[in-house]
């Protein structure tokens, strides 16, 4: 019973390691680049088709992920977003979503 206490904790502290380290802030932060084109500026509207640019500096990580890669395959339609997030790796996503979820405002800036 004792060793399978001692081998739970040790699997759950690998599992919070692995989930900790899933992105990368500074790889983000250049790759984030393009993003600020559009997200950004500050109650930016797009011109046409007319629409508002969301904030994402600040947003939840999970959501910048699944968002991401749901605009990769389409799941999610915006023809701009679906280009831009069909280059992207997997690694890539969790790498902009730890710096952009790592932000303060709207703008992306630290």
């Amino acid at each position: 019973m004792h060793i399978q206490k001692i081998l739970f904790t040790l699997l759950f502290c690998l599992a919070s390691v692995n989930a900790f380290a899933a992105g990368d802030y500074k790889a983000g932060k250049i790759k984030a680049y393009t993003c600020t084109g559009c997200h950004g500026i500050v109650d930016y509207n797009n011109t046409y088709p007319t629409y508002h640019v969301p904030r994402i500096g600040g947003q939840n990580r999970e959501y910048l992920v699944i968002s991401l890669k749901a605009f990769r395959t389409g799941e999610r339609a915006h023809k701009n977003m679906n280009l831009q997030a069909e280059a992207l790796s997997d690694q890539d996503i969790e790498d902009i979503a730890s710096y952009l979820a790592a932000q303060t405002n709207s703008a992306g800036d630290e």
